[in-house]
């Protein structure tokens, strides 16, 4: 292994809140950067109109089920790659990053042709009416995004090796190079060149004039913002699946990795597949709770919509924390350094609760104006109101949110996959759906009771999670008597 192409973190020695940070702070950028495709996408189409906003709302509960199982499996490469690295045989943690990627992708395609064919069904399951513009354009997008499922599962693949592996920045990289690409499309795809307001920002509209009369092109619609995602998230897989292969990440998996092998397919599935149905069941959750918004009509479903992108902002600093201390968490363990797994999970607490701190404290005055920027045209003061009081209502409560996800990545990094996968759960299953639907369908509050019920949920999530973490039977490593601990490689 070269030195010079391994940008991995040294975790098992020395001070921890350097490291960790330097763990951390990438994977936050990184879904800063990955909220960015989402903001894009719904900043551009809010131009086209609430049915348009609330399209978007109904084919992300579906898509985040795909993405969210996909991305379920991958966790089993971090918590092994990191293990088998802690304890020193390097060899294990290639094999186990040739392996993920085989086995995720099969399951990419099957989930790629399935849900291609179970759109429609899908998107009236949330809730969407099939005589609305909401209903025909929601199909479209997610018809679209299910065709590039395997560019998303394969950056998701390599995102997680390299975590495990302790290199968060080459996937800060690709998510740039990505997120700036969709970027660049997201305007011209969505609205071509007839009455694109980007141009009109810029003085350009004498060349937007040029450019309809030469193409006559004037956009997609909301499925070019699909169109966009695509291309934009196969360069990066590209990419990515290039540096893992040429060793320029530190990983260096061979052909002869990529052969399924049944042992360790069945240690991925015994981590991955507690995560994969932790992620699966919040992502049918959500997708129950947007049928349950859907009663509260259209702008209560826009509204909802750009609080999950708001949602999508606030937790980028638990997310960042909670990835980093699963690496820390499982080298640690690997190696053998229980206290030193401890002080990790405590620190990263101390460190998400003071974040949260300040960014609720920040956004509490703006809550209107933030919310104003996703959605313009009439009729859209309702969903402006409501998406602020997202804001004023479920803020705070985002403090417990980031010491209740850091709890849960010392878990996974641990391996204890199913203990979080219970605790995940009973966030949105024992707390939020029944507080949501009690409100809406009982007290008839309509959006506001979901922001309630966000809020309290987050909670008694994070009591209950602090109480059962405390109890300490996650500190023994996944890996056990696989390995022989040896000497770090030089």
């Amino acid at each position: 292994m070269s030195e010079k192409r391994d940008r991995s973190v040294n975790v098992t020695d020395g001070g921890l809140f350097k490291p960790l940070l330097v763990l951390s702070a990438p994977i936050v950028l990184s879904q800063m950067l990955q909220v960015g495709y989402n903001l894009a996408d719904t900043f551009w189409v809010g131009r086209l109109g609430s049915d348009a906003v609330a399209a978007l709302s109904y084919s992300w509960a579906i898509v985040f089920l795909m993405v969210s199982i996909g991305g379920g499996l991958t966790v089993a490469g971090t918590v092994l790659v990191s293990q088998y690295k802690g304890a020193g045989d390097f060899t294990k943690s290639h094999h186990v990053a040739g392996q993920t990627l085989s086995f995720v992708t099969i399951v990419a395609i099957v989930f790629g042709v399935v849900g291609f064919a179970l759109s429609p069904w899908l998107i009236r399951l949330v809730g969407a009416d099939p005589g609305t513009p909401a209903y025909t354009y929601a199909v479209n997008y997610t018809r679209i995004i299910f065709v590039s499922v395997g560019f998303m599962f394969w950056f998701f693949i390599f995102d997680a090796l390299s975590r495990g592996w302790g290199d968060t920045r080459t996937p800060l990289y690709l998510m740039g190079i990505s997120v700036t690409i969709n970027m660049v499309l997201d305007p011209f795809l969505i609205l071509g060149f007839s009455e694109n307001p980007l141009f009109a920002w810029f003085g350009a509209t004498a060349l937007e004039a040029s450019l309809y009369a030469q193409t006559g092109f004037t956009g997609f619609g909301v499925e070019g913002a699909a169109v966009a995602t695509v291309f934009s998230r196969g360069v990066a897989a590209i990419v990515g699946l290039y540096l893992l292969f040429t060793g320029r990440v530190g990983l260096e998996p061979t052909l002869g990795d990529l052969w399924l092998d049944l042992p360790t397919v069945r240690k991925i599935l015994e981590i991955g597949a507690p995560v994969a149905t932790e992620q699966g069941f919040r992502a049918s959750g959500i997708a129950l709770l947007t049928a349950l918004v859907a009663i509260a009509g259209t702008d209560a479903v826009a509204a909802y919509g750009i609080a999950n992108r708001l949602s999508s902002l606030l937790f980028l600093p638990a997310l960042g924390l909670a990835r980093g201390t699963e690496t820390v968490v499982g080298q640690n363990l690997g190696a053998q350094q229980v206290s030193r797994a401890w002080r990790a999970v405590k620190l990263s607490s101390v460190v998400v609760v003071g974040i949260f701190v300040v960014v609720v404290a920040v956004a509490y005055p703006l809550a209107e104006p933030i919310t104003a920027v996703f959605i313009e045209g009439e009729g859209s003061e309702d969903v402006v109101r409501f998406g602020a009081a997202f804001i004023l209502i479920a803020g705070p409560s985002y403090i417990f949110m980031g010491v209740f996800q850091v709890l849960l990545g010392g878990l996974r990094g641990s391996g204890s996959t199913r203990a979080a996968m219970v605790l995940s759960i009973q966030e949105l299953w024992l707390y939020r759906i029944p507080i949501s639907a009690i409100a809406i369908l009982h007290f008839g509050m309509g959006i506001y009771g979901v922001w309630y019920a966000i809020a309290l949920s987050y909670v008694l999530s994070a009591i209950v999670t602090a109480i059962w973490f405390l109890r300490g039977t996650w500190t023994e490593n996944v890996v056990g008597d696989d390995v022989t601990p040896t000497p770090a490689e030089t």
